[in-house]
Formats: structure tokens, C-alpha cells, sequence
């Protein structure tokens, strides 16, 4: 058993549930140890797995990776007979681009909205940043499920790497009661349904902790 995935809280660490579903996805043995997010622990041993000091980070022997979007290309090479990346050269360029955007931009739903799988509020109202980038994610996952979906219940239709990637933003939308389009609805219903992140979303329910930083007020209104 030589992958070794690090991760974070499992009820807040969006970036560590990204890479948890590339290692789980290989259907390789791995083994995982979660560190307490925002803990004198955290930052005492995290340096030993990753020199960004951030989760995730896999160890696969003495080899190191760190980064959601690097550790789920490594888990592609390590199996490329799995369903990672479309195969059609227009799928593949869109599935590549919207990865590219989850992972640099939605600053304004990520500060506003932290991943909170224990969580649970409604009739919020979004401020005009988030509901731009909730309107920009919607469109994402339309044209996904509308152009290139039709072979499956995800976005580009098999449980793939774009999956993993908005798997975090999925779960906020339903923690924060956040419309949809009916498509979109669909398929949040369809990720969250999904077995790896059910067994995710079950772990999390165990846990006690909590991050401030990552909780919004119980009397909350408005995001951002």
C-alpha cells in the first residue's frame, strides 16, 4: 500500500476531498491520514507531506505530490484504464478549461461560502459577486450536461476528473440552499449521490470539530 493520501477536516477541506476522489477513484489501496484544520498539529506535521504546507498531498513511495488538480493527473497516470478526461478533442479542451477555472477563480462564493458538509442554511440572499459566480457555475454545468453529458449522469457524462473538481462547489450549494437551474439541480443530486463522496459526506458526519473561519453565523441572511 504505497499511496498515502493527506488531507484536512473532511467537513471543510474542499481542496483535500479533490484529491481524496482521484486516490479512492484509482481503486488502488491507499491509506489516509487526516490532520485537524487550523490546529497546532496541523502545522506541525503537514510540513512532512507537502512544502506548500497545504492539503492534500499524496506520498506514492518517496514520491511527493501536492495539489488537488496534480494529484489528480498522477492518479491518471498511475490508471489510465479509468475514466479521468473525455477523449473527444472538444470535450477534452472544455473539461481541461473548466478544471483550469475551478481551480484559479469563484473567489467570491469560496470566501463567502466555505465547504461545510455538516452545515445547513436557507433563503440566504447572494451578494452580487457570489451570485455571479453561481451564474457562471450553473452555465458551466449546462453546457457540460447539455454538449457533452449524454452518456451518463455527470458532466461530461461518466464520474470523472471535472467532477472531482466542482464536487466541493456541489456540496455548498446545497448547504446554502442555492438555486439552481434544473439541469444544474440534476446534477448535484447526481454528485452528491455519487458513492466516494457519500462515504466522504458519511465521514464527515463523525467529525467534532470546528473551524471557525469555515462557519457562518447560525442567523445569517446574506453570503458575501
Amino acid at each position: 500500500m504505497s499511496l498515502h493520501i493527506v488531507i484536512g477536516t473532511k467537513t471543510y477541506s474542499s481542496w483535500s476531498l479533490r484529491g481524496w476522489l482521484a486516490v479512492a477513484h484509482t481503486g488502488l489501496p491507499f491509506r489516509e491520514t487526516k490532520l485537524a484544520l487550523d490546529t497546532e498539529e496541523f502545522y506541525r506535521e503537514i510540513e512532512a507531506f507537502s512544502p506548500t504546507k497545504c492539503v492534500p498531498a499524496l506520498q506514492d513511495g518517496d514520491i511527493q505530490v501536492w495539489d488537488s488538480l496534480a494529484i489528480i493527473d498522477y492518479c491518471a497516470h498511475l490508471t489510465p484504464e479509468k475514466n479521468w478526461w473525455p477523449t473527444g478533442k472538444a470535450a477534452y479542451a472544455r473539461a481541461r478549461s473548466i478544471c483550469a477555472e475551478m481551480h484559479s477563480g469563484f473567489m467570491a462564493l469560496r470566501g463567502a461560502a466555505p465547504m461545510n458538509f455538516r452545515g445547513s442554511w436557507k433563503d440566504l440572499t447572494l451578494s452580487e459577486a457570489v451570485q455571479r459566480d453561481v451564474n457562471r457555475i450553473d452555465q458551466i454545468w449546462q453546457e457540460c450536461r447539455e454538449g457533452f453529458g449524454q452518456a451518463g449522469a455527470f458532466l461530461f457524462g461518466e464520474f470523472g476528473a471535472a467532477d472531482m473538481m466542482y464536487a466541493p462547489v456541489a456540496s455548498r450549494f446545497r448547504t446554502y440552499g442555492i438555486q439552481l437551474s434544473p439541469i444544474s439541480q440534476a446534477y448535484v443530486d447526481s454528485i452528491l449521490n455519487h458513492p466516494l463522496v457519500l462515504q466522504w459526506q458519511e465521514d464527515a458526519a463523525m467529525e467534532t470539530q470546528v473551524v471557525a473561519q469555515d462557519e457562518i453565523s447560525a442567523n445569517a441572511t446574506q453570503l458575501g
